[in-house]
């Protein structure tokens, strides 16, 4: 190897050496102490790039850059001590377990700087998928044995259980030059539950006998209700023969004593969580609306002291809650419901309603919440409905699909989608048919969009249960 061979290898090796020798440092920090160099090294970087121009004009300019280089080497140096150990700090996450779908949850960070040096800290809780921080960061400036509490809020996009497990702090040096990630073991866990809101407004308006606000209709029919429940005040329906006479005279109010049946009736719900139910509008699936339809009715039923049950299923048997009154069964349907989501898999209707006949032996009303979009899916609901006829009362609730009623919508008679509309039109006509079907059976049906099914649902439960078909 001659001399020039040399000399081109050293050339072309070099600056690779000089660059790893520079960068092995900063290497060593990053996955030794997890110190990490900021986006200030650019500006103490870019004014000795542009010093450094000045070599080319003037040679003996090098000697000078030597000496920068040396003093900005030296405040990089001392402001990486100035990030202190992680130590002397500690955080927890103080929350409730449970939240609500829609609404905004209070989360609170305590962190403890016991150490003798104060902290420039940046705090980020390492939130699950589906959840949403406001504000994601928060800096503070913590002094020696000094205590913090930081407040953010959480707004979930979907229900479910959330596992939180860690917290991260970026440590700050005085300068700003270097950047520490502290990682912190704090688990928890957060059950959010579907937004209970419209039962709040369903206990409300009944108080205040408003109901029909929200499309429930009362189907009371006279002489066939005697247990007392409460009063309320005349409608012109009333019956006079009902009228409250000391309580009028008290109120100087027409006043009317309602009544209820003395008979606890029971209801159960099959609710399909298969591949059926994970059409979306607006953000959420079938199952959603289908779920927060089901809770209103429970409350509703379990108002009027009947029992209530629930059996989800997909493929298999997802979840079963046993028929019972009173209200502390809504808290057993809220948790075997909230962290149930529609899957891929063809719903087995067979193992579900078997599943349902070992379990339930005495007349009921089942309401089986599903969609149909085929004659296969068809054929085994209204089989399987039929068989109950003999012992139980079967409600089919079906869930339109907004988008097949929109495309059948062609008023202009548009061309281009005149196809589309007619394969639309054709798919309602057999949607009608089944249901027509079953009506003539004798199985009481629910066809509702997915965002009003909680209305026609109640209105359908109340007028069984006036006719005495439960």
């Amino acid at each position: 190897m001659s001399i020039y061979d040399s000399v081109g290898t050293y050339l072309f090796w070099a600056p690779w050496i000089g660059l790893i020798v520079l960068a092995s440092p900063l290497l060593i920090l990053a996955f030794g102490w997890r110190i990490f160099p900021t986006t200030r090294w650019l500006w103490l970087l870019l004014p000795l790039c542009l010093l450094s121009l000045f070599i080319l004009a003037t040679p003996l300019f090098i000697y000078f850059m030597v000496v920068f280089d040396l003093v900005a080497l030296s405040v990089v140096v001392l402001d990486l001590l100035t990030i202190t150990g992680p130590s002397g700090l500690s955080v927890e996450r103080h929350m409730l377990r449970s939240a609500s779908l829609g609404g905004t949850h209070e989360v609170s960070l305590s962190v403890d700087n016991r150490s003798t040096k104060t902290q420039i800290i940046e705090i980020r809780d390492d939130l699950p998928e589906g959840l949403l921080a406001d504000p994601e960061s928060q800096s503070i400036v913590l002094k020696p044995r000094k205590h913090a509490d930081l407040d953010y809020q959480i707004r979930p996009t979907r229900r479910g259980s959330f596992s939180f497990e860690f917290i991260y702090l970026r440590l700050s040096s005085r300068l700003g030059l270097w950047n520490r990630v502290v990682r912190r073991s704090c688990p928890g866990e957060l059950l959010v539950y579907p937004d209970m809101k419209q039962i709040a407004e369903y206990a409300l308006l009944a108080r205040t006998n408003r109901l029909s606000l929200i499309g429930i209709r009362k189907t009371r029919k006279a002489g066939q209700d005697n247990n007392f429940e409460r009063l309320r005040d005349y409608s012109q329906d009333d019956n006079y023969k009902h009228i409250d006479w000391r309580s009028t005279a008290r109120r100087n109010k027409l006043t009317v004593k309602q009544f209820q049946t003395d008979q606890s009736q029971r209801l159960v719900f099959l609710l399909d969580c298969g591949r059926l139910m994970t059409n979306e509008y607006r953000g959420l699936s079938l199952l959603d609306y289908a779920l927060n339809s089901v809770l209103m009715l429970s409350y509703v039923a379990l108002q009027q002291g009947d029992s209530v049950g629930m059996l989800c299923f997909s493929d298999k048997i997802e979840s079963y809650v046993p028929m019972r009154g009173g209200l502390s069964q809504m808290n057993r349907l809220l948790h075997a419901g909230f962290n149930r989501f529609p899957s891929l898999n063809q719903t087995n209707y067979g193992e579900a309603f078997l599943h349902f006949s070992k379990n339930c032996r005495r007349r009921s009303m089942v309401v089986l919440i599903t969609n149909v979009i085929d004659d296969v899916s068809a054929a085994q609901v209204t089989g399987y409905l039929k068989t109950l006829q003999a012992k139980h009362l079967p409600v089919l609730a079906l869930l339109r699909d907004r988008s097949v009623f929109d495309s059948a919508d062609n008023p202009d008679m548009d061309e281009s989608i005149l196809y589309r509309s007619a394969a639309a039109a054709q798919l309602l006509i057999w949607r009608n048919d089944v249901i027509r079907r079953l009506e003539n059976c004798g199985v009481l049906s629910v066809d509702a969009f997915p965002d009003a099914l909680t209305s026609p649902l109640i209105n359908r439960y109340l007028q069984a249960k006036a006719k005495h078909m439960m």
